[in-house]
């Protein structure tokens, strides 16, 4: 009868573990489909608002379609900056790429001429390029 009781007790045991790696596997499952979530949508927030941006830029000299633009660039950024709140959270630690990503975006909008422009572009979707490296790197490396 002991015997039968520790073999029961020992199974209890052994099973409560099992669940409990099973749970905390599910756990860090449900945490790095969010992370892989949260890097996408901060690279997509900040291209749309990239975009928002050259559209200011290039429609200076229409002021009812800047006015709209403006409008538009101002809800993107919003977009983009709780995409950031957001990756940040679920980073759980800075984000310095993500941040010089974002500041990218001054850059853009005080361009002086076209070939500026097209410069702070360039930098921008290297500065995101980079943040996109090193998401992936950090997901795949599980971190």
């Amino acid at each position: 009868m002991l015997g039968t009781l520790f073999g029961s007790f020992s199974t209890y045991l052994f099973q409560q573990r099992t669940a409990r790696r099973a749970e905390a596997g599910a756990r860090q499952e449900w945490l790095r489909r969010e992370r892989v979530a949260a890097y996408s949508e901060f690279a997509a927030a900040l291209t749309e608002l990239k975009r928002a941006i050259v559209a200011v830029w290039l429609n200076q000299s229409d002021a009812a379609a800047h006015k709209q633009l403006l409008a538009d660039a101002d809800r993107v950024g919003a977009l983009a900056e709780t995409a950031r709140f957001r990756l940040r959270l679920l980073s759980g630690r800075p984000e310095p790429l993500a941040d010089t990503a974002f500041t990218h975006i001054d850059a853009l909008r005080h361009a002086s001429g076209a070939d500026e422009l097209k410069i702070r572009e360039t930098e921008f979707e290297s500065a995101v390029s980079a943040f996109v490296t090193a998401a992936s790197e950090r997901l795949l490396g599980g971190e």
